[in-house]
């Protein structure tokens, strides 16, 4: 999710906002209660201008039918929308980070249920694969992010240093980095923030993941071992990930150690970028160095994530939800969310009609990103519980004296535990 991975939503921002442009549901199918996340991060960049617009739009557009909006932050949407179906009182659609627990318990629509056969073919193909469970599509991706690897072009001219294509590449730049007293040559956060977003980036560029080929985890792979240990001996233990232990460092400090220019290189997404540029700041953007030089024709993904909408069955509301969710789809309202804060519209034609993407060569760098992108196994119903476990735990295999492959395992043996539960 953009969310607890790679959102610009503040955390704890507004509490609870609700936009009521109806009573609540419960009247026979003409009020749509929607429970979505804040990814604003002031007053001024709520989300609940967005909302408010296309809840008025869609009662324009459909007589007789309105939209009840509720915000809340990102810390606090998928406990908030949990509780509401533990309760029995769970909206009618839902915007966060997770969808797979709520499709495993049979509580929400099938894609098919609710969208046309354009509109559901219309999904960009890895989006639409993260969001299936076997080959049923529960989870529709709204928004999305792939990553690139930034660098401050006035700090690398300073240093002689060359945009790196592989992981000695981007080791040799951060030496020549430090050299000229960068702070964090390479910002490496692997803090609970998000560390599982900054640790598959290094998994899949050696050819790992989360995910084996059979749909089960494989945290302590041998690939995954390689690239801890090459992290913590070629980058940590040099002393070139900067002055804070990476398993301290999280991603919001390391971005604003970016902007402050006090960052040679880290992984960034869309909205990043923009606010370097609006500081004037000269960042180049880069797919991430591989391993070794890549065989001819040999792609690695990129990392990608994406925020689901999700649909909750209840009794007479199942076309009220998909004329709802049809209209959000259109590109126009979908690019207006994305633009708003700097992500990726989810949908084929949206990209293809991002003003952003064709005026911006990083924008359009980011899509072909996102398109080859491998994402997190969302579809994993035990997810949202291995991802906490692995942001608590995975930057201990980059620790002075750790054992990089023991780390691993241990965090294996935890995955295992929550995956044999009943």
């Amino acid at each position: 999710m953009i969310s607890a991975t790679a959102s610009v939503a503040a955390l704890g921002l507004l509490g609870s906002l609700v936009t009521a442009c109806g009573s609540s549901s419960g009247d026979g199918g003409t009020t749509l209660r929607l429970v979505a996340a804040e990814y604003g991060n002031s007053p001024a960049s709520s989300s609940k201008a967005y909302w408010d617009k296309l809840a008025d739009a869609f009662t324009a557009a459909h007589p007789g039918k309105e939209v009840e909006v509720t915000l809340y932050p990102w810390a606090d949407v998928d406990r908030e929308v949990t509780r509401m179906v533990e309760e029995g009182n769970a909206p009618d659609v839902a915007l966060m980070g997770a969808y797979s627990d709520f499709a495993a318990e049979g509580r929400l629509y099938a894609a098919s249920e609710l969208l046309s056969v354009r509109a559901e073919a219309n999904f960009l193909p890895p989006l639409a694969k993260a969001g299936s469970v076997g080959n049923t599509l529960y989870g529709l991706p709204f928004v999305a992010s792939s990553r690139l690897l930034f660098y401050n072009k006035e700090l690398f001219d300073n240093a002689a240093a060359e945009p790196p294509k592989t992981w000695t590449g981007l080791k040799s730049a951060a030496e020549a980095l430090k050299q000229e007293g960068v702070l964090y040559p390479y910002a490496l956060p692997l803090g609970p923030e998000e560390a599982h977003a900054e640790a598959l980036i290094w998994e899949l560029s050696n050819g790992g993941g989360y995910a084996d080929g059979s749909g089960g985890y494989s945290i302590a792979s041998e690939q995954n071992t390689q690239t801890f240990r090459w992290l913590k001996e070629n980058l940590v233990t040099p002393g070139l990930t900067g002055p804070v232990p990476p398993a301290e460092l999280n991603r919001q400090d390391a971005f604003d150690a970016f902007l402050r220019g006090e960052v040679g290189m880290l992984n960034g997404y869309p909205s990043l970028l923009h606010e370097a540029r609006a500081k004037g700041m000269k960042v180049g953007t880069l797919s991430m160095p591989v391993a070794s030089t890549p065989r001819d024709g040999q792609t690695l993904p990129s990392a990608g994530v994406a925020d689901w909408m999700m649909a909750f069955k209840h009794d007479d509301n199942r076309e009220l939800v998909g004329s709802f969710l049809e209209f959000v789809y259109q590109d126009k309202n979908l690019n207006d969310f994305a633009g708003r804060y700097h992500l990726l519209p989810s949908t084929v034609s949206a990209t293809q009609a991002s003003k952003d993407a064709a005026a911006d060569p990083s924008g359009a760098q980011f899509l072909n990103a996102l398109r080859g992108a491998e994402l997190y196994p969302v579809n994993e119903p035990s997810w949202l519980q291995v991802s906490n476990t692995i942001k608590r735990n995975i930057g201990k295999a980059v620790a002075p004296s750790a054992d990089p492959k023991a780390v691993l395992e241990d965090i294996a043996q935890q995955v295992g535990d929550i995956t044999e539960k009943p």
